[in-house]
């Protein structure tokens, strides 16, 4: 399915449709700050599956991010972290950025890896947010994979290309090429392990 939605005011009914995929397992592409990405329920274990084979990755192992519409969700799937530490993602968030953070409980098993740790994004894009509004919790995010980037710019193209894998293709808008910029938060200093279109001036 492709679905068009307003970049700054998504249509309430198209939302809701999206929602519903998720919930019953299902994989969307959607937009963000940076670089379009593929989403699911991070409560559904089908979509996780999935997306692991599109990437061909175990959970475990996978470069996976929980996109929150807010920082509310922090002290729910994060363990503890210090008032200093809070005060740098209220700085930096919403914007292109994903901080590696410690996970709590919360988190599904199947995304506890070896580190237990999980990357926290909250993405300055509309529609992004609106979904995980909707949604009520987070979506677990990931990388389209390949290395092609500069097909991932045009949703027509993207929804070409994957409309076999995934369910949804949500529009909404031209896509950048650059991703967003990774913190680990769980080490001091902080370290940026993969410089994106976020500038980091901490440290």
């Amino acid at each position: 399915m492709f679905i068009r939605l307003h970049p700054d005011n998504p249509q309430v009914r198209q939302l809701a449709t999206i929602v519903e995929c998720l919930l019953d397992g299902g994989i969307i592409i959607y937009p963000t700050d940076t670089i379009y990405g593929l989403g699911c329920d991070i409560f559904q274990k089908k979509g996780i599956e999935r997306i692991s084979r599109i990437k061909k990755v175990d959970p475990e192992k996978a470069q996976l991010s929980f996109v929150c519409s807010d920082l509310s969700d922090l002290s729910k799937y994060t363990r503890s972290i210090s008032t200093p530490l809070y005060r740098t993602l209220k700085e930096y968030l919403p914007g292109p950025y994903t901080f590696i953070l410690p996970a709590s409980k919360e988190v599904p098993k199947i995304l506890h890896g070896k580190k237990s740790t999980i990357g926290l994004r909250i993405p300055d894009n509309r529609i992004a947010n609106a979904i995980v509004e909707k949604l009520d919790h987070p979506i677990l995010s990931a990388s389209l994979p390949g290395e092609m980037v500069e097909e991932y710019t045009d949703p027509e193209l993207i929804y070409e290309n994957f409309k076999n894998l995934v369910d949804i293709v949500i529009d909404g808008g031209p896509g950048g090429m650059v991703p967003s910029t990774v913190v680990d938060c769980t080490i001091e200093p902080y370290e940026v392990i993969r410089q994106g279109l976020g500038e980091w001036r901490e440290g």
